[in-house]
């Protein structure tokens, strides 16, 4: 026999609203009542067979809404990428933002970042990563969006980095010997993945110029991504994501 609760579940809100009948009507109980209302759903099948078939059409529904989520996830990067104020930039260059947030700080850390390429395709990553503050989800977000960059074939002749976090970029830059303590081996990691790029140039931009990476780090911490992921969505060079 199934459990009250694993029945209810895979009922249909009309078979409830009928169990719920049967039970008022008759001396069954509503375990029973609704047991009994899935087998005459289930016709010549077992309940067995219904129940089989009902968690299987569920999983399908519930992987069809993460699909969901993730496309809309990706059009309101396209939307943010649209709205943002065109600027005179290097065009031959490869543009990227980069954001990491912690909740609470510390805390689970989320990352974010975006790579665009010069004829506007963009590259989207978010992700869970670990746990810590916001510095280090600032520099996790950075190496992540510099070891993507690297992976692309062939790699960014010229590349600029958008980040609204002054610390990082300044860690980043300063003399390896200067970098603080407690960021000293990402900031290593960082340069290291530098140094096998051609020409790199840090930028820092204001929070509010960085929203498409922020909102990627966000999603990330509420849960919309379980696992790291990372998407390729075409963007007109007009609708590009200027720094």
């Amino acid at each position: 026999m199934f459990e009250f609760d694993e029945l209810f579940q895979i009922a249909y809100k009309r078979e409830r609203a009928t169990s719920r009948r049967l039970a008022k009507l008759t001396a069954l109980s509503a375990h029973a009542a609704l047991a009994q209302t899935l087998e005459k759903s289930a016709g010549a099948a077992t309940l067995a067979d219904l129940v089989k078939a009902r968690r299987l059409e569920r999983a399908a529904a519930l992987h069809a809404a993460q699909l969901r989520r993730e496309e809309r996830s990706a059009a309101r990067v396209v939307r943010l990428a649209r709205n943002r104020q065109p600027s005179t930039r290097d065009a031959t260059a490869w543009h990227a933002w980069f954001d990491g947030s912690a909740h609470p700080n510390p805390g689970k850390i989320g990352i974010g970042g975006m790579l665009e390429s010069p004829d506007g395709e963009v590259v989207t990553i978010s992700a869970i990563a670990g746990h810590g503050d916001s510095c280090k989800a600032e520099y996790l977000a950075l190496i992540a969006v510099l070891e993507v960059a690297l992976s692309q074939q062939p790699a960014p002749e010229k590349l600029v980095i958008h980040g609204d976090s002054q610390v990082v970029i300044e860690d980043v830059l300063r003399d390896a010997t200067c970098s603080a303590p407690a960021l000293s081996s990402y900031a290593t990691q960082a340069r290291e993945l530098i140094a096998q790029l051609a020409d790199v140039r840090l930028q820092w931009i204001p929070r509010h110029r960085n929203t498409a990476a922020d909102a990627l780090s966000q999603e990330a911490i509420r849960g919309d991504h379980a696992n790291s992921r990372t998407s390729v969505t075409g963007v007109s060079p007009n609708a590009s994501l200027n720094a």
